[in-house]
């Protein structure tokens, strides 16, 4: 289970981290991506809206458990890094104490608030109702995203990557037959896309928790489980930051959808599906960000700087080609990639013109991931924490809201938007790492 990856090749070690990590985002994002192709099989426009709606706000909260959980991989990385297999057993029992009250919060809340969040989201009338059951049993299921995602970030802190794949494949193809069951089968709509889900979810913390028992290779004590100041300390001044990011991120894609729902059912559609397929398409950033974080902290707890700058630039260059690559690609198959997910002509019209615009966002977040990914594994996320606020609250809402109004018939601008606030955060993060990189020469000097 546990994976040294401060010798060897640089590029090698990113490669094989990062690639079943690229194979786990696939998959995880396969859940969102079955659930809409499949209800739009079955249902009309306003079940595919309330699932694109519903997943949205899971989606938030899923990345918010995420971003909260990268403090327990740093934590855990630099642990390994070091040798140091007490501190990695004290991070362990305290991610499982801090994550347990976490998840059993969240869900009494979010169950008590299911319909003011479902009106807040400007939801369509006739979408309201699949909305609200999609929502319910998710929240319901919040406990078992929860684990998943611990026992993943665990798994990922001491360098393995490949554990959490096979997780998370039981459980994609268990969810794509379950929707089947629910939504095909016995024409349950939207709770037939949670109730799969869901399922789908306890099943992958089942099969992980086999996994730890079989391996042995995690040591918990009584003591380890009871909060330590230090150890609960880092892994919440790493993890909180991310995690409010992440989470504020969200919304800000929350306010482009009500601002698309309040366009009508067609455009509400047509964002939903897009963001789907950007999730997808931002795969690479994403686990280049991941790859970053858990590889730069094993290297930096062992004291090999250099080794982590390194893994940094070689993430840059594969997210930023990639980023190329696709941007250019999607302008000449944007509709037919919309179209795999609804028939409707209209729909599929508006999701072209928002993801011809929207695709730039991933050459530019492409960068500012990685750059997140290397604060976050120097103990330093504000930096990526004010880029992302900023990009956010300067570009991609104020900007979003202006497009959708000058241009009331078209979503390419809004799309534009999107993208434009990424390249600020960006440019935000290259003057970050210039300080950083100031900061230790005069530190060099100085000793």
């Amino acid at each position: 289970m546990e994976r040294n990856l401060t010798t060897g090749s640089v590029f090698k070690n990113i490669v094989i981290f990062s690639l079943p990590y690229f194979l786990s985002y696939f998959l995880q994002t396969l859940y969102g991506l079955a659930d809409l192709f499949i209800i739009g099989q079955y249902e009309g426009v306003a079940s595919t809206t309330a699932v694109s709606i519903g997943s949205q706000v899971m989606h938030m909260l899923t990345v918010m458990i995420v971003g909260l959980a990268m403090g327990t991989t740093v934590s855990i990385g630099r642990a390994v890094g070091a040798s140091d297999k007490k501190r990695v057993s004290a991070c362990v029992g305290n991610t499982v104490t801090l994550f347990m009250l976490v998840s059993a919060a969240m869900t009494a809340v979010l169950v008590l608030l299911v319909r003011p969040i479902v009106s807040v989201m400007s939801t369509p009338e006739e979408a309201v109702g699949g909305t609200v059951r999609y929502l319910i049993i998710c929240f319901a299921g919040i406990p078992l995203i929860t684990a998943y995602n611990i026992i993943s970030s665990i798994f990922r802190g001491m360098g393995d990557s490949k554990s959490p794949m096979y997780f998370i494949a039981v459980a994609c193809v268990a969810n794509i037959a379950l929707d089947y069951l629910f939504m095909g089968a016995m024409h349950l709509g939207p709770a037939g896309a949670a109730l799969g889900t869901t399922i789908a979810q306890a099943i992958s913390v089942v099969v992980a928790l086999i996994a730890i028992r079989r391996h042995k290779s995690i040591t918990l004590s009584k003591g380890d489980l009871r909060p330590q100041r230090g150890v609960m300390g880092q892994i919440l001044s790493i993890g909180v930051p991310v995690s409010l990011q992440d989470g504020l991120i969200q919304v800000a894609f929350i306010i482009l959808t009500v601002i698309a729902n309040r366009r009508g059912l067609t455009d509400s559609a047509a964002v939903g599906i897009v963001e789907k397929i950007i999730c997808f398409l931002f795969l690479v950033p994403s686990s280049m960000l991941s790859t970053v974080s858990a590889l730069g902290a094993q290297n930096l707890g062992a004291g090999k700087p250099e080794r982590a700058k390194k893994t940094l630039w070689y993430a840059i260059a594969i997210a930023a080609g990639f980023g190329i690559f696709i941007s250019i690609l999607i302008q000449f198959i944007a509709e037919p990639v919309v179209g795999l997910f609804t028939p409707d002509e209209n729909v599929i019209t508006a999701g072209g013109q928002y993801l011809r615009g929207y695709i730039f966002d991933c050459f530019f977040a492409g960068i500012h991931f990685c750059f997140s990914g290397y604060f976050c594994a120097c103990g330093l996320p504000m930096f990526s924490f004010v880029s992302n606020i900023t990009g956010v609250a300067l570009v991609r809402v104020p900007g979003a809201y202006f497009m959708s109004k000058m241009f009331p018939s078209t979503l390419l601008p809004m799309g534009l938007a999107t993208a434009a606030g990424s390249l600020l955060q960006a440019v935000i993060c290259v003057i970050a790492y210039g300080i950083i990189g100031r900061r230790e020469k005069a530190g060099q000097r100085l000793g």
